[in-house]
């Protein structure tokens, strides 16, 4: 069996397992414009700014007014971001990882505790957003540390807001703080507008989007096992808040 057929089968599996699709069918080029939407190779969802998709974007801002109204100002660092600068992040921590020394197992398993594979990233779909308050002095070193977010963290207010408001706008912590969840780490700051996201999870999980995704190419992919990339497709994508895929 060759290689990408092996990986299709993986995947499937693995997808079916995590979530149930309910998919409307596509035609070809229906299909061609959703997949590079999500792979982060179009830009044809996004607004103007290039940050958010239309209508995650309207959301936002009612979210954002919400917010001001009580002296938290809501500013994305990270929304969109496209394959190019996914596979440039990936590429740059799989070199750096190898240059430390790291075997090719624990090199990927070390990317992968905050960052995607190319083609895979939920910030491709223009429905998720990193945030904090600008409306606070920034903390020294990474904005998007859980510490700031906890305790008397800057961005402590902020999570607090969230965490009471944010559902009512449609938007849903992505990687909960959950002992049991798998996938990548907890993030604070990372929120996902469900009512577009949930059907561009769906559709990521489609053998389609599969088979589609097996013939992107990035250095480190030749590396990775079949049951590497299976895994990450079920703990990763799929182990998410269970709020954004009901």
């Amino acid at each position: 069996m060759k290689r990408n057929e092996f990986i299709r089968l993986n995947l499937k599996a693995a997808a079916a397992c995590a979530i149930a699709p309910s998919l409307v069918s596509f035609n070809k080029d229906d299909f061609d414009l959703k997949f590079k939407q999500l792979a982060g190779l179009s830009f044809s969802h996004l607004t103007s700014t290039k940050t958010l998709e239309k209508q995650t974007y309207l959301a936002f801002l009612k979210m954002k007014n919400a917010a001001l109204k009580d002296q938290i100002n809501i500013q994305i660092v990270s929304g969109f971001r496209s394959f190019e600068r996914q596979k440039a992040i990936f590429e740059r921590k799989f070199r750096n990882n190898k240059k430390e020394g790291l075997n090719t197992e624990d090199n990927f398993n070390k990317i992968i505790t905050y960052s995607t594979i190319p083609g895979t990233s939920r910030h491709h779909w223009g429905t998720d957003m990193d945030i904090i308050d600008a409306n606070q002095p920034q903390p020294k070193g990474s904005l998007l540390n859980p510490d700031n977010y906890h305790g008397i963290g800057n961005y402590c207010t902020l999570k607090e807001w969230m965490e009471a408001n944010a559902n009512r706008f449609g938007f849903y912590l992505v990687y909960t703080q959950n002992y049991h969840r798998k996938g990548f780490n907890y993030e604070p700051w990372h929120y996902s507008y469900k009512p577009i996201s949930q059907s561009f999870l769906e559709l990521q999980n489609s053998e389609k989007f599969i088979s589609r995704w097996a013939k992107l190419k990035f250095e480190g992919k030749d590396l990775m096992s079949d049951d590497f990339i299976r895994k990450y497709f079920k703990d990763h994508i799929n182990d998410i808040n269970p709020k954004l895929k009901a």
